[in-house]
Protein backbone atom coordinates (compact mmCIF):
# COMPACT_ATOMS: atom_id res chain seq x y z
CA UNK A 1 0.00 0.00 0.00
CA UNK A 2 1.26 3.17 -0.54
CA UNK A 3 0.09 6.57 1.44
CA UNK A 4 0.82 10.03 0.43
CA UNK A 5 3.41 12.24 2.47
CA UNK A 6 1.81 15.01 3.98
CA UNK A 7 1.61 18.73 1.80
CA UNK A 8 2.72 21.41 5.10
CA UNK A 9 2.20 24.96 5.30
CA UNK A 10 5.42 26.97 6.55
CA UNK A 11 5.00 29.37 9.40
CA UNK A 12 7.95 31.65 10.31
CA UNK A 13 8.05 33.45 13.51
CA UNK A 14 9.97 37.09 13.91
CA UNK A 15 10.41 39.12 16.62
CA UNK A 16 12.22 42.88 14.95
CA UNK A 17 14.10 43.09 17.63
CA UNK A 18 16.44 39.66 16.34
CA UNK A 19 18.83 39.43 13.54
CA UNK A 20 15.96 39.87 10.19
CA UNK A 21 18.99 38.02 8.12
CA UNK A 22 17.61 34.46 9.64
CA UNK A 23 14.47 34.54 8.06
CA UNK A 24 15.64 34.41 4.18
CA UNK A 25 18.23 31.34 5.22
CA UNK A 26 15.28 29.78 7.34
CA UNK A 27 12.57 29.85 4.57
CA UNK A 28 15.28 28.17 2.47
CA UNK A 29 16.40 25.63 4.62
CA UNK A 30 13.39 23.96 6.05
CA UNK A 31 12.23 24.01 2.40
CA UNK A 32 14.79 22.21 1.37
CA UNK A 33 14.98 19.88 4.00
CA UNK A 34 11.13 19.08 3.75
CA UNK A 35 11.03 18.77 0.09
CA UNK A 36 14.00 16.19 0.11
CA UNK A 37 12.08 14.06 2.02
CA UNK A 38 9.16 13.92 -0.31
CA UNK A 39 7.10 16.84 1.38
CA UNK A 40 5.35 19.60 -0.97
CA UNK A 41 5.25 23.09 0.94
CA UNK A 42 3.28 26.28 1.06
CA UNK A 43 4.85 29.10 1.76
CA UNK A 44 3.51 32.79 2.56
CA UNK A 45 5.13 35.27 -0.18
CA UNK A 46 8.09 37.21 1.04
CA UNK A 47 6.57 40.25 -0.14
CA UNK A 48 2.76 39.34 2.04
CA UNK A 49 4.55 40.56 5.15
CA UNK A 50 7.94 41.84 6.52
CA UNK A 51 10.01 38.87 5.46
CA UNK A 52 7.35 36.62 4.60
CA UNK A 53 7.32 36.14 8.36
CA UNK A 54 4.56 37.20 11.16
CA UNK A 55 5.45 38.95 14.21
CA UNK A 56 2.38 41.48 14.26
CA UNK A 57 -1.30 40.61 15.22
CA UNK A 58 -2.08 42.12 11.69
CA UNK A 59 0.62 39.70 10.02
CA UNK A 60 -1.31 37.16 11.79
CA UNK A 61 -4.61 37.95 10.24
CA UNK A 62 -2.37 38.15 6.82
CA UNK A 63 -0.93 34.55 7.60
CA UNK A 64 -4.63 33.17 8.53
CA UNK A 65 -5.79 34.49 5.42
CA UNK A 66 -3.33 32.49 2.88
CA UNK A 67 -4.26 29.59 5.36
CA UNK A 68 -7.62 29.95 4.07
CA UNK A 69 -7.57 30.37 0.76
CA UNK A 70 -5.09 27.02 0.31
CA UNK A 71 -7.33 24.79 2.61
CA UNK A 72 -7.35 21.73 1.31
CA UNK A 73 -3.64 22.03 0.09
CA UNK A 74 -1.68 21.07 3.54
CA UNK A 75 -2.33 18.62 6.24
CA UNK A 76 -0.11 20.42 8.71
CA UNK A 77 1.70 23.72 9.43
CA UNK A 78 5.38 24.20 10.76
CA UNK A 79 5.70 26.44 13.01
CA UNK A 80 9.81 27.72 12.21
CA UNK A 81 10.94 30.08 14.81
CA UNK A 82 14.55 31.27 13.21
CA UNK A 83 14.22 34.17 16.38
CA UNK A 84 12.44 34.21 19.13
CA UNK A 85 9.60 34.70 17.33
CA UNK A 86 6.15 36.78 18.35
CA UNK A 87 3.43 34.66 20.36
CA UNK A 88 0.97 37.26 19.28
CA UNK A 89 1.28 36.92 15.76
CA UNK A 90 1.48 33.20 16.01
CA UNK A 91 -1.94 32.76 17.68
CA UNK A 92 -3.82 35.18 15.19
CA UNK A 93 -2.65 33.47 12.46
CA UNK A 94 -2.92 29.70 13.66
CA UNK A 95 -6.29 29.59 15.98
CA UNK A 96 -8.52 28.60 13.21
CA UNK A 97 -5.34 26.38 11.43
CA UNK A 98 -7.54 23.35 11.47
CA UNK A 99 -4.82 20.83 11.28
CA UNK A 100 -1.70 19.56 13.26
CA UNK A 101 0.85 22.01 14.21
CA UNK A 102 4.33 21.56 14.94
CA UNK A 103 6.63 24.32 16.64
CA UNK A 104 10.35 23.72 15.48
CA UNK A 105 12.69 26.24 16.69
CA UNK A 106 16.30 27.04 16.06
CA UNK A 107 19.44 26.40 18.01
CA UNK A 108 21.84 28.98 18.78
CA UNK A 109 25.75 28.72 18.74
CA UNK A 110 27.99 29.17 21.18
CA UNK A 111 29.95 31.35 19.09
CA UNK A 112 27.51 33.84 17.61
CA UNK A 113 25.77 35.05 20.59
CA UNK A 114 26.24 38.62 20.38
CA UNK A 115 23.21 40.55 19.77
CA UNK A 116 24.11 40.83 16.04
CA UNK A 117 23.80 37.23 15.72
CA UNK A 118 21.78 35.44 18.22
CA UNK A 119 18.48 33.91 17.81
CA UNK A 120 17.19 32.98 21.51
CA UNK A 121 14.06 30.73 19.76
CA UNK A 122 15.09 28.16 22.62
CA UNK A 123 13.52 30.97 25.02
CA UNK A 124 10.94 32.02 22.18
CA UNK A 125 9.50 28.25 21.81
CA UNK A 126 8.04 28.13 25.34
CA UNK A 127 6.38 31.36 24.82
CA UNK A 128 4.57 30.07 22.07
CA UNK A 129 3.96 27.00 23.78
CA UNK A 130 2.25 29.05 26.87
CA UNK A 131 0.21 31.31 24.92
CA UNK A 132 -1.01 28.20 22.08
CA UNK A 133 -2.37 26.31 26.03
CA UNK A 134 -3.72 29.50 26.74
CA UNK A 135 -6.25 29.67 23.71
CA UNK A 136 -6.90 26.00 23.64
CA UNK A 137 -4.61 25.85 20.59
CA UNK A 138 -3.51 22.05 20.11
CA UNK A 139 0.31 21.29 18.85
CA UNK A 140 2.97 18.95 18.46
CA UNK A 141 6.35 19.79 20.29
CA UNK A 142 9.41 17.18 20.05
CA UNK A 143 12.83 16.51 21.27
CA UNK A 144 15.12 18.01 21.27
CA UNK A 145 14.04 21.64 22.36
CA UNK A 146 15.94 23.16 19.65
CA UNK A 147 17.16 21.56 16.33
CA UNK A 148 18.22 22.53 13.28
CA UNK A 149 16.08 21.68 9.73
CA UNK A 150 18.35 20.31 7.92
CA UNK A 151 19.48 17.80 10.83
CA UNK A 152 19.06 13.94 10.51
CA UNK A 153 17.09 14.56 14.27
CA UNK A 154 14.89 17.06 12.69
CA UNK A 155 13.76 14.32 9.69
CA UNK A 156 12.91 11.98 12.67
CA UNK A 157 10.61 14.62 13.93
CA UNK A 158 9.15 15.08 10.37
CA UNK A 159 8.52 11.80 9.90
CA UNK A 160 6.61 11.56 13.46
CA UNK A 161 4.85 15.05 12.59
CA UNK A 162 3.88 13.13 8.99
CA UNK A 163 2.20 9.86 11.08
CA UNK A 164 0.11 12.43 13.01
CA UNK A 165 -1.16 14.26 10.23
CA UNK A 166 -2.34 11.83 8.60
CA UNK A 167 -3.54 9.87 11.25
CA UNK A 168 -5.81 12.99 11.82
CA UNK A 169 -7.04 14.10 8.82
CA UNK A 170 -8.03 10.67 7.71
CA UNK A 171 -10.09 9.94 10.87
CA UNK A 172 -12.10 13.42 10.27
CA UNK A 173 -14.53 12.71 7.81
CA UNK A 174 -14.00 9.21 7.11
CA UNK A 175 -16.58 6.51 5.97
CA UNK A 176 -17.08 2.76 7.20
CA UNK A 177 -19.29 0.72 5.35
CA UNK A 178 -21.39 -2.18 7.53
CA UNK A 179 -21.64 -5.02 4.72
CA UNK A 180 -24.32 -7.44 6.71
CA UNK A 181 -25.97 -6.68 9.72
CA UNK A 182 -24.34 -7.73 12.82
CA UNK A 183 -25.06 -11.06 14.03
CA UNK A 184 -26.30 -12.02 17.33
CA UNK A 185 -23.60 -14.17 17.85
CA UNK A 186 -21.04 -11.14 18.22
CA UNK A 187 -22.61 -8.86 20.60
CA UNK A 188 -18.70 -8.08 21.51
CA UNK A 189 -18.80 -5.77 18.16
CA UNK A 190 -21.18 -3.57 19.32
CA UNK A 191 -20.81 0.20 18.74
CA UNK A 192 -22.64 3.25 18.36
CA UNK A 193 -23.05 4.64 15.11
CA UNK A 194 -24.30 8.38 16.73
CA UNK A 195 -20.79 8.78 19.02
CA UNK A 196 -18.55 8.13 15.93
CA UNK A 197 -20.72 10.38 13.55
CA UNK A 198 -20.01 13.05 16.51
CA UNK A 199 -16.21 12.58 15.89
CA UNK A 200 -16.73 12.42 11.75
CA UNK A 201 -16.74 9.22 11.32
CA UNK A 202 -19.95 8.26 9.13
CA UNK A 203 -21.16 4.67 8.98
CA UNK A 204 -22.84 3.09 5.84
CA UNK A 205 -25.12 0.21 6.39
CA UNK A 206 -25.70 -2.71 3.30
CA UNK A 207 -27.74 -5.59 3.61
CA UNK A 208 -26.10 -9.10 2.32
CA UNK A 209 -29.33 -9.48 0.14
CA UNK A 210 -28.31 -6.49 -2.32
CA UNK A 211 -24.74 -7.67 -2.64
CA UNK A 212 -26.06 -11.38 -3.17
CA UNK A 213 -27.88 -10.38 -6.07
CA UNK A 214 -25.07 -7.98 -7.11
CA UNK A 215 -22.74 -10.58 -7.37
CA UNK A 216 -25.53 -13.27 -9.23
CA UNK A 217 -26.06 -10.51 -12.05
CA UNK A 218 -22.39 -10.40 -13.34
CA UNK A 219 -21.67 -12.57 -15.92
CA UNK A 220 -18.70 -15.14 -16.16
CA UNK A 221 -18.43 -13.41 -19.92
CA UNK A 222 -18.11 -9.64 -18.28
CA UNK A 223 -14.50 -8.32 -18.77
CA UNK A 224 -13.94 -7.26 -14.71
CA UNK A 225 -14.53 -11.01 -14.13
CA UNK A 226 -11.27 -12.23 -16.04
CA UNK A 227 -9.36 -9.33 -14.65
CA UNK A 228 -10.13 -9.75 -11.46
CA UNK A 229 -9.98 -13.68 -11.69
CA UNK A 230 -6.33 -13.13 -12.59
CA UNK A 231 -5.48 -10.52 -9.69
CA UNK A 232 -6.45 -13.01 -7.56
CA UNK A 233 -4.98 -15.83 -9.52
CA UNK A 234 -1.72 -14.56 -8.54
CA UNK A 235 -2.73 -13.54 -5.03
CA UNK A 236 -2.61 -16.58 -3.72
CA UNK A 237 -2.08 -20.68 -3.68
CA UNK A 238 -5.34 -22.03 -5.39
CA UNK A 239 -4.46 -25.26 -5.78
CA UNK A 240 -7.28 -27.52 -4.70
CA UNK A 241 -9.90 -24.73 -4.89
CA UNK A 242 -13.24 -25.70 -6.61
CA UNK A 243 -13.53 -23.56 -9.77
CA UNK A 244 -17.44 -22.46 -8.60
CA UNK A 245 -15.96 -21.17 -5.36
CA UNK A 246 -12.83 -19.31 -7.60
CA UNK A 247 -15.69 -17.68 -9.56
CA UNK A 248 -17.75 -16.59 -6.94
CA UNK A 249 -15.33 -15.40 -4.77
CA UNK A 250 -14.10 -13.35 -7.94
CA UNK A 251 -17.58 -11.92 -8.23
CA UNK A 252 -18.08 -10.74 -5.14
CA UNK A 253 -14.57 -9.09 -4.51
CA UNK A 254 -16.12 -7.21 -7.91
CA UNK A 255 -19.04 -6.15 -5.66
CA UNK A 256 -16.85 -5.10 -3.33
CA UNK A 257 -14.79 -3.29 -5.27
CA UNK A 258 -17.30 -1.52 -6.97
CA UNK A 259 -18.96 -0.08 -3.90
CA UNK A 260 -15.82 0.84 -2.36
CA UNK A 261 -15.25 3.37 -5.48
CA UNK A 262 -18.95 4.13 -6.12
CA UNK A 263 -19.01 5.27 -2.13
CA UNK A 264 -15.51 6.15 -1.52
CA UNK A 265 -15.19 4.23 1.68
CA UNK A 266 -12.12 4.26 3.85
CA UNK A 267 -12.41 1.50 5.27
CA UNK A 268 -15.46 -1.70 5.57
CA UNK A 269 -16.44 -4.34 7.51
CA UNK A 270 -17.93 -7.58 6.57
CA UNK A 271 -20.78 -10.37 8.11
CA UNK A 272 -18.39 -13.51 6.74
CA UNK A 273 -20.40 -15.77 8.05
CA UNK A 274 -22.88 -17.91 8.15
CA UNK A 275 -25.17 -17.23 5.09
CA UNK A 276 -21.50 -16.39 2.88
CA UNK A 277 -21.21 -19.87 3.57
CA UNK A 278 -25.01 -21.15 3.82
CA UNK A 279 -26.16 -19.29 0.35
CA UNK A 280 -22.86 -18.55 -1.99
CA UNK A 281 -20.53 -21.54 -0.51
CA UNK A 282 -17.78 -19.09 0.01
CA UNK A 283 -15.71 -17.85 2.48
CA UNK A 284 -14.64 -13.85 1.52
CA UNK A 285 -11.27 -13.80 3.61
CA UNK A 286 -9.03 -13.80 1.08
CA UNK A 287 -10.58 -11.28 -0.57
CA UNK A 288 -10.57 -9.21 3.16
CA UNK A 289 -6.67 -9.82 2.55
CA UNK A 290 -6.64 -8.59 -0.63
CA UNK A 291 -8.04 -5.33 0.15
CA UNK A 292 -6.31 -4.82 3.42
CA UNK A 293 -3.13 -5.43 1.02
CA UNK A 294 -4.23 -2.64 -0.96
CA UNK A 295 -4.80 -0.11 2.01
CA UNK A 296 -8.37 -0.90 2.42
CA UNK A 297 -8.56 -1.76 5.91
CA UNK A 298 -11.44 -4.68 5.80
CA UNK A 299 -12.01 -6.13 9.33
CA UNK A 300 -14.26 -9.42 9.51
CA UNK A 301 -17.69 -10.21 11.74
CA UNK A 302 -19.08 -6.32 10.94
CA UNK A 303 -16.57 -4.91 14.02
CA UNK A 304 -16.81 -1.65 12.86
CA UNK A 305 -14.51 -0.17 15.48
CA UNK A 306 -11.96 -2.67 14.46
CA UNK A 307 -12.03 -1.15 10.94
CA UNK A 308 -11.75 2.46 12.20
CA UNK A 309 -8.37 1.54 14.02
CA UNK A 310 -7.52 -0.44 11.00
CA UNK A 311 -7.61 2.49 9.25
CA UNK A 312 -5.57 5.33 11.76
CA UNK A 313 -3.12 1.98 12.19
CA UNK A 314 -2.62 2.20 9.08
CA UNK A 315 -2.42 5.84 8.04
CA UNK A 316 0.31 6.18 10.91
CA UNK A 317 2.55 3.12 9.74
CA UNK A 318 1.89 3.13 5.58
CA UNK A 319 1.43 -0.68 6.56
CA UNK A 320 -1.16 -3.44 5.60
CA UNK A 321 -3.46 -3.63 8.69
CA UNK A 322 -5.17 -7.15 9.75
CA UNK A 323 -8.02 -7.66 12.60
CA UNK A 324 -7.11 -10.78 14.66
CA UNK A 325 -8.59 -12.50 17.17
CA UNK A 326 -6.93 -12.66 20.86
CA UNK A 327 -7.11 -16.60 20.65
CA UNK A 328 -4.63 -18.60 22.38
CA UNK A 329 -2.06 -18.75 24.98
CA UNK A 330 1.42 -20.02 23.93
CA UNK A 331 2.27 -22.58 26.13
CA UNK A 332 3.17 -21.61 29.68
CA UNK A 333 4.74 -18.51 28.03
CA UNK A 334 2.87 -15.77 29.92
CA UNK A 335 4.41 -13.02 27.45
CA UNK A 336 3.40 -14.85 24.36
CA UNK A 337 -0.18 -15.50 22.75
CA UNK A 338 -1.18 -16.57 19.67
CA UNK A 339 -3.31 -13.80 17.56
CA UNK A 340 -4.74 -16.05 14.92
CA UNK A 341 -7.78 -15.35 12.09
CA UNK A 342 -9.22 -17.79 9.18
CA UNK A 343 -7.58 -15.72 6.41
CA UNK A 344 -7.95 -11.93 6.06
CA UNK A 345 -4.14 -10.92 7.11
CA UNK A 346 -2.25 -9.12 4.25
CA UNK A 347 0.02 -10.92 2.01
CA UNK A 348 3.11 -8.27 3.40
CA UNK A 349 2.22 -9.50 7.10
CA UNK A 350 2.35 -12.94 6.33
CA UNK A 351 5.94 -14.98 5.71
CA UNK A 352 4.70 -16.63 2.11
CA UNK A 353 2.12 -16.52 -0.24
CA UNK A 354 -1.32 -17.56 1.69
CA UNK A 355 -2.99 -21.15 0.72
CA UNK A 356 -6.67 -20.86 -0.34
CA UNK A 357 -8.13 -23.23 2.02
CA UNK A 358 -12.12 -24.59 3.04
CA UNK A 359 -12.71 -22.91 6.45
CA UNK A 360 -11.81 -26.13 8.71
CA UNK A 361 -14.49 -24.89 11.25
CA UNK A 362 -17.64 -23.36 9.27
CA UNK A 363 -16.88 -26.54 8.00
CA UNK A 364 -18.54 -28.42 11.06
CA UNK A 365 -21.91 -26.62 10.41
CA UNK A 366 -22.38 -26.04 6.35
CA UNK A 367 -20.34 -29.26 5.33
CA UNK A 368 -16.72 -29.63 3.47
CA UNK A 369 -16.53 -27.96 0.43
CA UNK A 370 -18.74 -24.81 1.05
CA UNK A 371 -16.60 -22.11 2.84
CA UNK A 372 -13.42 -21.84 0.50
CA UNK A 373 -11.42 -18.42 0.88
CA UNK A 374 -9.16 -18.74 4.09
CA UNK A 375 -6.06 -17.58 2.97
CA UNK A 376 -4.58 -19.38 5.66
CA UNK A 377 -0.49 -19.17 6.33
CA UNK A 378 1.92 -18.12 8.99
CA UNK A 379 2.48 -14.05 9.97
CA UNK A 380 6.06 -12.79 10.11
CA UNK A 381 8.10 -12.33 12.77
CA UNK A 382 9.26 -8.31 13.52
CA UNK A 383 6.92 -5.57 15.53
CA UNK A 384 4.21 -4.24 15.62
CA UNK A 385 1.20 -2.14 16.82
CA UNK A 386 -2.13 -3.14 17.84
CA UNK A 387 -5.21 -1.49 19.37
CA UNK A 388 -8.87 -1.11 19.53
CA UNK A 389 -11.57 0.94 20.19
CA UNK A 390 -15.54 1.03 22.09
CA UNK A 391 -17.63 3.44 22.00
CA UNK A 392 -18.74 4.84 25.76
CA UNK A 393 -21.30 7.09 26.76
CA UNK A 394 -20.85 9.15 23.72
CA UNK A 395 -17.42 8.77 23.72
CA UNK A 396 -15.02 7.03 21.71
CA UNK A 397 -11.97 4.94 24.21
CA UNK A 398 -9.14 3.10 22.26
CA UNK A 399 -6.00 1.33 23.61
CA UNK A 400 -2.73 1.27 21.81
CA UNK A 401 0.35 -1.33 22.44
CA UNK A 402 3.34 -2.60 21.13
CA UNK A 403 4.78 -5.77 20.65
CA UNK A 404 6.51 -8.48 18.34
CA UNK A 405 5.43 -11.51 16.29
CA UNK A 406 8.31 -14.19 17.25
CA UNK A 407 9.34 -16.87 15.01
CA UNK A 408 8.14 -19.38 17.36
CA UNK A 409 6.53 -22.46 16.11
CA UNK A 410 2.45 -23.11 15.74
CA UNK A 411 1.92 -26.78 14.76
CA UNK A 412 1.16 -27.38 11.58
CA UNK A 413 -2.69 -28.31 12.12
CA UNK A 414 -3.54 -24.90 13.44
CA UNK A 415 -6.02 -23.37 11.27
CA UNK A 416 -6.08 -20.15 9.42
CA UNK A 417 -3.18 -17.30 9.23
CA UNK A 418 -1.83 -17.04 13.28
CA UNK A 419 1.77 -15.40 14.70
CA UNK A 420 3.27 -15.85 17.99
CA UNK A 421 2.62 -12.01 19.36
CA UNK A 422 4.94 -11.44 22.23
CA UNK A 423 4.12 -8.41 24.51
CA UNK A 424 5.57 -6.87 27.51
CA UNK A 425 3.23 -7.80 30.55
CA UNK A 426 1.02 -9.36 28.43
CA UNK A 427 -1.00 -10.86 31.48
CA UNK A 428 -1.72 -6.80 32.83
CA UNK A 429 -2.74 -5.74 29.18
CA UNK A 430 -5.30 -8.43 28.95
CA UNK A 431 -6.41 -7.53 32.20
CA UNK A 432 -6.24 -4.39 31.52
CA UNK A 433 -8.38 -4.67 28.07
CA UNK A 434 -10.83 -7.13 29.45
CA UNK A 435 -12.04 -5.11 32.44
CA UNK A 436 -12.56 -2.24 30.27
CA UNK A 437 -14.61 -4.42 28.37
CA UNK A 438 -12.70 -4.40 25.09
CA UNK A 439 -13.99 -6.86 22.26
CA UNK A 440 -12.01 -10.65 21.84
CA UNK A 441 -10.24 -8.51 18.56
CA UNK A 442 -7.43 -6.47 17.98
CA UNK A 443 -6.21 -4.38 15.21
CA UNK A 444 -2.67 -4.64 13.78
CA UNK A 445 -0.38 -3.18 11.44
CA UNK A 446 3.59 -3.77 11.02
CA UNK A 447 6.24 -1.32 12.32
CA UNK A 448 6.28 0.18 16.12
CA UNK A 449 3.84 3.38 15.54
CA UNK A 450 1.96 3.93 19.24
CA UNK A 451 3.40 7.40 20.14
CA UNK A 452 2.19 8.98 16.97
CA UNK A 453 -1.14 7.58 17.12
CA UNK A 454 -1.84 8.46 20.66
CA UNK A 455 -0.93 11.79 20.44
CA UNK A 456 -3.16 12.61 16.91
CA UNK A 457 -6.00 10.28 19.20
CA UNK A 458 -5.74 12.46 22.33
CA UNK A 459 -4.50 15.82 20.87
CA UNK A 460 -6.05 16.44 18.28
CA UNK A 461 -8.76 13.98 17.53
CA UNK A 462 -10.37 14.03 21.60
CA UNK A 463 -10.23 10.24 21.94
CA UNK A 464 -9.66 8.81 25.12
CA UNK A 465 -6.61 6.71 24.88
CA UNK A 466 -4.96 3.98 27.08
CA UNK A 467 -1.36 2.67 26.43
CA UNK A 468 -1.19 -0.56 28.17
Amino acid sequence: MKIEKTAFALFFGNRGIFPSSLMASARRELTEALNKKGHKTLLLDEKATRFGAVETVKEGRVYADFLKKNRGKFGGVIVSLPNFGDENGAVEALKEAGVPILIQAYPDELDKMRPALRRDAFCGKFSIMDVFCQYGIPFTALKPHTVHPQSAVFADNIDYFDRICRVVNGMRGMTVAAIGARTTAFKTVRIDELTLQKYGITVETYDLSSIFAKMNALKNSDKRVSSKAKVLGNYSDWKGVPKKSFETLVKLGIVLDDMISEYGFNAIAVRCWIEMQEIMGISPCVLLSELNERGIPAACEVDIGSAVTMFALSRASGNAPACLDWNNNYGDEENKCILFHCGPVPKSLMKSKGKIADNAMVCNIVGKNAAFGCCTGRIASGPFTFGNMLTVDGEPEFYVGEGRFTDDRIPDDFFGCAGVAEIEDLQDVLQTIGYMGHRHHTSVVSGHVIEPVAEAFQSYLGYKVIKV
